[in-house]
């Protein structure tokens, strides 16, 4: 897992790239958030696709609910980027 941190007019985001899947599940997402958290220090994250299970995608597994209400519990502002 890779995270850069970037900062633009006063604010600070945090990408996290890498060549594996890193979110494959509920605990592994929040594991990468609190990783980010603790390095940057900011609750803006923009996430890579290639990092993420393609299970995310299919909204019949109910996972991209499970990890999207935890990124709300949380207040973590996610966008996810990459070739769909």
């Amino acid at each position: 897992m890779i995270i850069e941190k970037i900062e633009k007019d006063n604010k600070i985001l945090a990408s996290v790239t890498g060549n594996e899947k890193i979110i494959i599940d509920v605990q592994s997402a929040l594991d990468m958030v609190m990783s980010v958290k603790y390095k940057v220090n900011t609750n803006k994250i923009v996430i890579d696709k290639k990092i993420i299970a393609e299970d995310f995608f299919i909204l019949s597994t109910g996972l991209a609910g499970d990890i999207l209400q935890k990124f709300i519990n949380y207040d973590i502002k996610a966008a996810i980027y990459g070739d769909y």
